[in-house]
């Protein structure tokens, strides 16, 4: 690892404990997927085990997620109609209203499933995450069925020209649900809340990963500090 990246590890692990510090004994709390979020499980993991927070119960995001919770003496217990307290989740991109994309880590299905039952999404990142505008940087994950994948590829080029299918290797890559996902390049002028109703209006496709309106604090890690983030009130 460089040492750029190190530093942007430790960036990463310093959002996720401010964010752990809102969880409170008793709490259901989602526990979302990736390089930033492992952070937050790990961290719950050393607070239940120094007997800083009873009670907690975590909701997985992913299968991996799942595991790395178990592995630190976190109770895990499967989605249900019950909220959520608090989801902690990590984030591809973040705007000034707080609207993200999520996805890059392949779990944006699981993952919107669950934090749309929270109470608070609290979304932990590094500065590099910020812009000014969805897809700035990242492009947007968007999972799609297999079966008839490449009809809904022509279909979602309709929509948006340029992207491509996830393979990693030499198959596709398939999420937890066994899906695909397609990561689409964004233009660089659109209303985000109108391209997903499009995006969702296309067939073959499962969910994309605009969080739209769902975040209510992210916590972005800079060299000079971690600052707190709350979504605008109209």
């Amino acid at each position: 690892m460089t040492e750029p990246q190190r530093g942007l590890e430790a960036l990463k692990r310093e959002a996720a404990v401010r964010a752990c510090a809102l969880v409170r004994s008793g709490m259901r709390v989602g526990l979302g997927t990736g390089s930033t979020a492992k952070y937050a499980i790990l961290e719950l993991g050393r607070l239940v085990q120094a007997g800083d927070l009873t009670g907690i119960v975590g909701v997985a995001t992913s299968e991996a997620s799942d595991t790395l919770a178990r592995s630190v003496g976190l109770t895990v217990e499967a989605l249900d109609p019950r909220p959520l307290d608090i989801a902690i989740d990590g984030a591809d991109e973040i705007d000034p209203q707080l609207n993200v994309i999520k996805g890059l880590g392949g779990a944006l299905l699981r993952e919107k499933l669950t934090e749309v039952q929270a109470r608070h999404l609290i979304i932990v990142a590094d500065h590099t995450k910020v812009v000014e505008h969805l897809g700035e940087k990242a492009p947007l994950p968007i999972e799609i069925a297999r079966f008839g994948f490449l009809s809904t590829i022509d279909r979602l080029r309709a929509v948006l020209p340029g992207g491509r299918l996830r393979q990693p290797g030499a198959q596709p890559y398939v999420t937890d649900n066994g899906n695909y996902i397609y990561d689409a390049q964004l233009p660089g002028a659109f209303d985000p809340a109108t391209l997903e109703r499009q995006l969702k209006g296309t067939l073959g496709v499962v969910e994309t990963g605009f969080f739209l309106g769902m975040a209510t604090h992210a916590f972005v890690a800079a060299p000079d500090g971690v600052t707190e983030l709350l979504r605008p009130t109209a």
